[in-house]
């Protein structure tokens, strides 16, 4: 036999072999299970009170309440959207962020008028949010909608068209807010960043919804449609709770709100035009508080008035602020302010028709103004409630959750001592 044929013949042997003395059906090695690091995720239900919690329709976020770590959270001054949200990533007051309302105006930008719409990181180039923060970590983030995490923090706009952007830094992963998106497809987003592999897959994630602040300014904070709308959000919260359990995804869940919400009526308005003469001030935001400008050389006959005392409503110069709101020294806040008493709005005149709702922006100390606040993961104890305490305490929570040294804020991590596992 040639030595080829003799070499095929003892392996078919070796093979026959094999064949008679192996189990018919040997079970394949298992694979070994992806142990994932906890993520810490960062999420915003805009206008959620503290008491909505009591409504009787909350079962998810009242489980992870009671399961980790919750208290009523002070929102800073003013109490509205976007200061509030860029204070909780950045750990600043809106006197420090820059972001002072969700409506101002620049001396160095002269004609131009920051919107909620505005993406220019000449804006928000005050204040380093923690996405950026993680990213220099090495960390890799994502957002689904958050204020300013569309904005290449730090970079500098061109003015001419197509005014492109130089430097800056935005999320690994970000989506643009889009209120059509819903909670449902916002969830999926999420869950679906987290099945990518290891090496791309982010660490930090924030996510935002606006439906209950929505219910809120439209019917205000008693109507029973506040109260369906909070439990539907609710549901979505189980959505992505049911996700992350089916991925094997541990996750440190930090649940806030930006600020709360208080019933407003056309029967409690100040009419601005009645107070002062419209020939003396240039109003640039009003509602439940109003921040103005007099007309060059009408300073003193506005003052006249304006800082009179009035029923429902105070008036102060920038200057004379109280200093418990910490606010009034950035440039970017008007030279005067005035604060309504909660429940009453400022308005340029007098309404002309009946209306209703509900909004915020009124004194951050005022319960009304509350906003949520839970914390459940293996970060966090079992069971704890702090007392109240301020907004800026949050980034300070998300460095150390995430492992990072975050730049030095307004809060403080020392809010958190017993809280922390």
């Amino acid at each position: 036999m040639h030595w080829t044929s003799r070499i095929i013949a003892a392996l078919l042997c070796v093979a026959l072999q094999a064949c008679v003395t192996a189990p018919a059906n040997t079970p394949a090695p298992p694979v070994a299970a992806e142990v994932r690091a906890p993520v810490t995720i960062l999420v915003s239900i805009d206008g959620f009170r503290p008491d909505y919690l009591t409504r009787g329709v909350t079962p998810v976020l009242s489980r992870l309440a009671a399961e980790g770590v919750t208290a009523p959270m002070r929102p800073s001054f003013p109490s509205k959207t976007f200061p509030n949200h860029y204070t909780l990533v950045t750990g600043l007051r809106p006197d420090h962020n820059g972001i002072v309302a969700n409506m101002m105006e620049d001396a160095a930008r002269p004609g131009e008028t920051f919107t909620m719409a505005t993406d220019d990181p000449f804006w928000w180039n005050q204040a380093e949010p923690l996405w950026v923060t993680a990213d220099k970590a090495g960390i890799r983030t994502a957002t689904m909608f958050w204020p300013g995490s569309n904005v290449p923090v730090g970079g500098t706009r061109a003015a001419k068209w197509p005014n492109a952007i130089t430097g800056g830094a935005r999320p690994d992963d970000w989506q643009q807010f889009n209120q059509a998106v819903s909670g449902h497809q916002r969830v999926n987003a999420v869950i679906d960043w987290l099945r990518r592999p290891a090496a791309i897959r982010p660490r930090f994630v924030t996510l935002y919804f606006d439906t209950v602040d929505t219910a809120g300014h439209l019917y205000g904070p008693d109507d029973p449609r506040i109260t369906k709308a909070v439990g539907e959000i609710d549901a979505t919260i189980g959505e992505l709770v049911d996700g992350l359990k089916a991925l094997g995804q541990p996750a440190n869940l930090i649940i806030v709100a930006d600020h709360g919400m208080a019933a407003t009526s056309s029967e409690r308005v100040v009419a601005l035009d009645k107070v002062a003469d419209p020939a003396d001030y240039r109003i640039v935001e009003y509602g439940p508080y109003a921040s103005l400008a007099a007309i060059p050389g009408h300073e003193a006959a506005l003052e006249q008035r304006l800082l009179a005392p009035h029923a429902h409503m105070q008036c102060w110069r920038k200057a004379d602020i109280p200093a418990r709101f910490a606010y009034g020294r950035n440039p970017r806040v008007p030279p005067y302010l005035c604060l309504a008493e909660t429940g009453w709005l400022i308005n340029k005149s007098a309404p002309t028709e009946a209306s209703g709702g509900g909004t915020h922006g009124y004194d951050n100390a005022d319960p009304a103004m509350a906003a949520l606040f839970i914390a459940n993961g293996p970060a966090f104890a079992r069971g704890h409630t702090p007392p109240a305490f301020d907004n800026v305490d949050i980034q300070p929570l998300l460095a150390a959750t995430l492992g990072i040294t975050a730049p030095k804020g307004d809060g403080s991590l020392a809010t958190w001592d017993a809280a922390k596992r």
